[in-house]
């Protein structure tokens, strides 16, 4: 069950981080409305690496795509086209 909490608990931070850990992460309202969470830097961290990760397949793929419907062309004719 989520860890939900009004926005002026923060006052009593000691406590609120006591009570974070790896997946349980603590999320924070204002007036009702989700506003921000904390998270454990284990996490995070995992979280940004799956990020780069998926960023880096989404590249890949376009790579893919583009390679299918347009081609490739040789080192020489790409450097031709850069001027070198």
């Amino acid at each position: 069950m989520p860890n939900i909490k009004p926005i002026s608990e923060m006052k009593n931070y000691t406590s609120i981080v006591n009570e974070l850990s790896y997946g349980n992460r603590i999320y924070f309202t204002k007036n009702g409305h989700g506003t921000c969470a904390l998270v454990d830097m284990k996490e995070l961290d995992e979280l940004d690496n799956l990020k780069a990760k998926l960023q880096l397949l989404t590249k890949l793929n376009e790579a893919k795509i583009s390679i299918k419907d347009e081609g490739t062309i040789s080192a020489d004719d790409l450097e031709k086209e850069l001027g070198l």
